[in-house]
């Protein structure tokens, strides 16, 4: 399924649970005091301490992990996961990202 489909459910179920749940929320940079808006968005921010980085592909990339700290470092976070959803057991698609080790 597309990853539209997981963050969907996801968010629904986060919510249910009574989590605080940003979706699609946009990530700007700031340079020089300007706020660049550059078109990041963080799939799922939990509770204002977690981002969640969704894709449904074959292989995750180090672009993929890269992606996630870079979310991290501009939202001066700790904790990142990056979940695959094209695993066939889901807890091997799910991997623990930390901004600062």
């Amino acid at each position: 399924m597309f990853e539209s489909v997981y963050e969907e459910v996801l968010n629904y179920e986060l919510c249910k649970e009574g989590f605080y749940v940003e979706r699609q929320k946009p990530l700007p940079v700031i340079w020089d005091d300007i706020k660049l808006n550059l078109g990041f968005r963080i799939d799922l921010m939990i509770e204002r301490q977690l981002i969640i980085e969704l894709k449904s592909v074959q292989d995750i990339c180090a672009v993929h992990k890269k992606q996630v700290l870079t979310y991290l470092r501009l939202t001066g976070l700790k904790l990142g996961l990056l979940i695959n959803f094209n695993e066939a057991l889901i807890k091997h698609g799910i991997q623990r990202i930390v901004n600062g080790l």
